[in-house]
């Protein structure tokens, strides 16, 4: 397998630190980055923007299919538009963090979403975070990585990320359990639930820093990569 035609596929819930961890292996190996993540929060930016109901499933997948989405592959400073507007930014903030997980689980939203990200990866040569890119996107990926945590450690991250770095117990508590509704709303839907694929190596961060999973992760692709 030479670099240039690879695909590694990160998977996992939120906050087990799927995109510093592909951030990291992408730029340690030269690779393009996708976050697939963002493609969906930007739909549901748009969404919400345009005032579709979220249970106007038929509006959302036209919205899906139509939308010019353009994202910078560059894994030091990815960015997402949508429509030529950038929402890097606007995409992780509270309000498409709650409606996202309803826009994702549309079957027709998804299987456009997919689509793209196909095209994205081509020939290869990049790092895909998700949820269901092991098992749906790119089931032929060379390395597969499903990353897991504790959850009270998932939890603590994300508000510390939220927070911009500062650690409030009563937002831990807010955010575990906010984690748990989208956990359960990601594993249990019907198009692409996030699921571990059969063949991917379960990478556990909970007592690992983001350095020390970005190190086993490229670890893990020097054995399939061609020198």
């Amino acid at each position: 397998m030479q670099r240039r035609n690879l695909v590694v596929a990160i998977d996992g819930p939120s906050g087990s630190g799927k995109s510093t961890v592909a951030r990291g292996v992408a730029q340690t190996l030269g690779l393009r980055y996708l976050d697939t993540g963002a493609m969906y929060r930007a739909v549901t930016w748009l969404a919400l923007e345009r005032g579709i109901a979220l249970d106007a499933t038929h509006r959302l997948v036209e919205l899906a299919t139509a939308a010019q989405l353009a994202l910078s592959p560059d894994p030091g400073s990815p960015t997402i538009s949508i429509e030529g507007t950038d929402v890097t930014s606007a995409v992780r903030g509270p309000e498409v963090t709650a409606a996202v997980s309803a826009v994702s689980a549309v079957p027709g939203v998804r299987s456009a979403m997919v689509a793209r990200q196909r095209q994205i990866i081509g020939s290869g040569g990049i790092v895909v975070e998700g949820r269901d890119i092991g098992t749906t996107v790119a089931p032929d990926a060379a390395v597969k990585i499903f990353l897991v945590a504790d959850p009270a450690a998932r939890a603590a991250r994300r508000a510390q990320q939220d927070a911009g770095g500062t650690l409030v117990s009563a937002a831990v508590e807010s955010t575990q359990a906010d984690l748990a509704r989208r956990d359960t709303a990601d594993s249990t839907r019907a198009a692409s639930p996030l699921t571990q694929a059969p063949d991917a190596v379960v990478v556990d961060s909970t007592s690992l820093d983001a350095v020390g999973v970005i190190r086993h992760v490229v670890a893990l692709v020097d054995k399939v990569v061609s020198p």
